[in-house]
């Protein structure tokens, strides 16, 4: 049986984030290099290729880039993302015009390699909790004008996605509580805004704070910072009243005592802010005039 993949995101939305990463490459000449040195005709067949283990993302916009450069370029995938994959396996292969192929080439590698590193990570720390209840998240700490596709990666990894924008959701932070007066009065503000649709999510950095927030009706606490100890009594204060979400630098080596507390979530802004990118590269396979 094939597992079930994340669903392909659309071209519209990654076109113009392919367009902008090539025209700021190409800048006002374009590739003077490859104008330089290849045959303006010439033809060649390259290898997209893991060197590395890992697990593979980003093979749409990969597709794109050589595609913006030249319609005509042949890309053909050998696998899809969320495939894990071993080192030394071809990702795919392209062929066309030479000057094209290595005008793509970086922009393409780009966002595979980022991408991939993400996609990887998430699945490490997915695997590593996957004997306890809770489901690894990620954060709006993403790189602007990135987060849909870093996003995306994190969901080929086995993750989930918080709030993808300030609009998916209200989260109540200490700013917000600050600025309202307390907590109770942050939450009654905020149940008359969303009515009965929106769930309302409050950060708290202590016990006290925390019973004050299920008291006003919050659906789902962000536990901030708390020690495993402490996040243990506060799963047990919202058992049967709220849903829990652990947050505030949890790591591949520190998620696992997290996730013995029993919370249901475990947000993670290192997924998409401290990841290694995953080695891929592009080789050279034929050459034709």
């Amino acid at each position: 049986m094939t597992a079930e993949r994340e669903p392909a995101l659309n071209e519209i939305l990654i076109k113009p984030i392919v367009e902008a990463a090539l025209t700021e490459d190409l800048g006002r000449r374009g590739d003077v290099t490859s104008q330089a040195t290849i045959p303006a005709g010439m033809q060649a067949q390259l290898q997209i290729k893991a060197r590395q283990a890992g697990v593979v993302c980003g093979m749409d916009l990969a597709r794109l880039s050589f595609a913006l450069v030249d319609a005509e370029i042949a890309f053909v995938a050998e696998v899809a993302d969320g495939d894990r994959v071993e080192a030394d396996t071809v990702l795919a292969t392209v062929r066309g015009n030479a000057h094209h192929l290595l005008t793509a080439e970086r922009t393409a590698l780009n966002f595979m390699t980022h991408l991939s590193g993400i996609a990887t990570a998430t699945r490490q720390v997915v695997d590593s909790v996957s004997n306890y209840p809770a489901q690894i998240t990620c954060t709006r700490k993403t790189i602007p004008g990135l987060r849909i596709v870093q996003k995306y990666a994190v969901r080929c990894g086995g993750g989930r996605n918080h709030r993808l924008g300030l609009d998916d959701a209200i989260l109540i932070k200490d700013n917000h509580i600050a600025i309202a007066g307390d907590i109770k009065a942050a939450i009654e503000k905020a149940q008359a805004f969303a009515g009965h649709l929106i769930p309302i999510e409050v950060e708290v950095d202590t016990i006290d704070q925390l019973k004050q927030a299920l008291d006003a009706g919050a659906n789902l606490v962000l536990l901030d910072n708390m020690p495993p100890d402490v996040l243990s009594q506060a799963v047990a204060l919202c058992e049967g009243r709220a849903k829990t979400e652990a947050s505030g630098g949890v790591t591949p080596e520190t998620v696992q005592a997290v996730a013995k507390t029993g919370v249901d979530f475990i947000a993670m802004g290192y997924l998409t802010h401290s990841t290694t990118a995953l080695d891929i590269g592009l080789d050279f396979m034929v050459s034709e005039q």
